[in-house]
């Protein structure tokens, strides 16, 4: 299986890679966002993995690459273009082979954030970056994400990665934070996993607990898998707590749905 990549603007990080699966029929969507603290050193190639291992299990697998902290991207960009991305889906090359009735988002680490994002999005103000969705999200999973800007900020990770990417500290930007903070924006009516490794110290995992505590104070339920490893082990394709992930993903589309493109 090789991917097709399509431009969804006119920089050069602005494009995404859809591999397909084997086969004619319509098969349910999977975007994967990689992480990399949004920084412009770490890019889609960390997300090539994940996505063809999804096609091989049977989903329309799209990595998509961004604008980032040192080549144009922060606030609001790198934003925007994740919203771009996933609203350009029914116009890629392809989009006959994709069942965009459910589309789940999978996202590692600064991934994680802008997966939570996506789906958060319907809940965003008129006006605000990524408001007004073209193509709302049904399912994300957020692999030891940065679920908690603020929080995120105060400890510092990744060196001030949040810093970098709002330009400012919490009370020097509190409506940039608002309106990219997860915990802030968890909607309703999406299906919702967290995987965490418990060795990790480069994203605690108390940022999935607490995007799970943010959620239920909404009545928002979230499923939060705390699995043995590192901050990495959850985007190794070969290890246990991807296989979580991945089962998870094919459970939910499989479920009911009818669809035979699924790899059981």
């Amino acid at each position: 299986m090789s991917a097709a990549r399509t431009a969804y603007g006119s920089h050069p990080d602005q494009v995404v890679e859809l591999t397909l699966p084997p086969g004619e029929s319509p098969a349910p969507v999977v975007a994967v966002l990689h992480g990399g603290f949004w920084r412009a050193a770490y890019g889609v190639e960390l997300a090539r993995p994940l996505a063809a291992d999804l096609a091989a299990a049977g989903f329309a697998a799209v990595a998509v690459e961004y604008r980032r902290v040192g080549s144009g991207g922060g606030w609001p960009a790198t934003l925007e273009d994740v919203a771009a991305a996933l609203d350009a889906l029914p116009d890629l090359p392809g989009s006959g082979r994709l069942d965009l009735s459910g589309v789940a988002v999978v996202g590692h680490s600064a991934g994680g954030q802008l997966a939570a994002w996506a789906a958060g999005r319907p809940l965003l103000p008129e006006g605000a970056p990524g408001a007004r969705p073209r193509v709302r999200v049904a399912a994300a999973v957020l692999q030891a994400g940065v679920l908690d800007l603020e929080r995120a900020a105060a400890q510092r990770l990744g060196d001030g990665a949040v810093q970098e990417l709002l330009g400012a500290e919490p009370d020097g930007a509190p409506e940039r934070y608002a309106l990219a903070d997860p915990v802030r924006l968890v909607p309703a009516g999406v299906d919702l996993l967290c995987v965490h490794g418990t060795g990790d110290d480069t994203v605690p995992p108390e940022h999935s607990t607490r995007y799970a505590e943010a959620a239920a104070a909404r009545g928002v339920p979230v499923d939060v898998r705390l699995v043995p490893g590192d901050h990495m082990a959850p985007v190794d394709p070969a290890g246990g707590a991807w296989a979580v992930a991945r089962d998870w993903l094919r459970a939910r589309a499989g479920g009911g749905s009818g669809r035979s493109t699924l790899v059981p």
